[in-house]
């Protein structure tokens, strides 16, 4: 088992950050991400958001990893559930894999609120416990994907930087 963690600060208010993570697929620095389906989304009695999504992807794993793990399967798919508190102002988001898990489970949860000292900006903390089981080298295989998820997180911001950077521009030219 290895636990992957970063936090990353973004220069706009939670709204604006929260608005760009909800609409954060597709987007050119994540093509990886080719469909999104929401599957249930709903108002909870204390007015919070709870979307449930699953998300199709599709991974090129390097020849090795395929090798180690036994499969070619490249396509997968994520279960995702987020609650946006407004009134707290806390997004949070889980999300699970739903295929290879006899062979890998990547349970993930991030974390968006405002700076305690300067409510312009958006913290994120992001955490993921990454589990290799029943084959060789499984530490090496988590080690691995950690460095990926550190690679896609950054990924992740620039496409929600992008995404308000875009919607700036479009309320701009109204």
């Amino acid at each position: 088992m290895k636990i992957w963690s970063t936090e990353h600060v973004f220069s706009y208010p939670w709204e604006t950050v929260i608005k760009a993570a909800m609409r954060k697929y597709p987007n050119p620095m994540n093509p990886n991400v080719v469909g999104v389906d929401v599957l249930d989304r709903g108002l909870d009695a204390g007015g919070r958001l709870h979307s449930h999504r699953l998300l199709s992807t599709e991974w090129g794993l390097p020849g090795i990893v395929r090798a180690i793990l036994g499969t070619n399967q490249t396509q997968t798919y994520v279960k995702e559930h987020s609650i946006v508190d407004p009134e707290e102002k806390k997004m949070e988001l889980c999300s699970t894999n739903i295929t290879l898990t006899n062979l890998i489970s990547v349970d993930e949860r991030l974390v968006y609120r405002p700076h305690p000292d300067n409510p312009e900006i958006t913290i994120l903390t992001q955490e993921a416990i990454i589990t290799v089981k029943g084959v060789s080298l499984s530490s090496y295989l988590e080690g691995m994907m950690a460095r990926r998820m550190s690679a896609n997180a950054r990924k992740g911001w620039d496409a929600i930087e992008w995404i308000i950077q875009n919607s700036e521009r479009e309320r701009t030219s109204l």
